[in-house]
């Protein structure tokens, strides 16, 4: 006879397959064609428990996105962590195209829900909190970068990492009309020289 979950493990792990059911269907419909009716056919759960975990399809898509930025915060960590100057960037950026290339559906769907999160202020405000926390990750991921090498930035910290995000999303609308576009053999060295580091 299996282990019985207590009320908060089962709390928890009911809120991780709605997330997966979420992220399925958000995958495949977009932003705008995910419903809460779909995303709860798809859980196998009744309307009460979705509702008693998420109040909106925007509350789910946060909090997905807060699973994702804790992810990519630990992949800067680990491919940057022993890594200075250029090298570390390379690899900094190595590491999100690869992200990208990995998962494009992700990337796309992201863009589509900061538009849809631009007209809409209290999800927008939502959205900016969590994107100010990549942001000051990358920060984070980039300084140490820098420290290791023993150089001072050349480029304040923030606009580098906006940069890499800027670049993100342009990357992902690009590879949305041709998937071969911005080869990272081409881009990394254009980045890197536009951030002023070497070695």
């Amino acid at each position: 006879m299996g282990l019985r979950l207590n009320r908060e493990e089962q709390v928890e792990r009911n809120r991780a397959m709605l997330l997966a059911a979420a992220r399925r269907v958000f995958l495949a419909k977009g932003y705008a064609g995910a419903s809460l009716d779909a995303i709860t056919a798809e859980s196998g759960f009744s309307k009460g428990v979705v509702y008693s975990q998420f109040a909106s399809k925007g509350d789910m898509f946060l909090a997905l996105l807060e699973e994702r930025i804790a992810h990519r915060a630990a992949q800067n960590e680990k491919v940057s962590g022993s890594r200075s100057g250029a090298a570390g960037v390379a690899a900094l950026l190595r590491a999100g195209m690869r992200d990208g290339d990995a998962e494009p559906g992700w990337a796309q769907l992201l863009v589509e829900f900061r538009i849809h999160a631009a007209r809409d202020a209290a999800l927008n405000e939502r959205y900016a909190a969590l994107h100010s926390r990549t942001l000051k990750q990358l920060e984070a991921a980039l300084a140490g970068i820098h420290a290791r090498a023993g150089r001072k930035p050349r480029q304040p910290l923030h606009v580098m990492a906006e940069f890499i995000l800027a670049f993100a999303t342009g990357n992902a609308l690009e590879r949305a009309a041709n998937p071969a576009a911005l080869p990272e053999a081409h881009v990394t060295p254009m980045l890197i020289a536009a951030f002023d580091i070497d070695d």
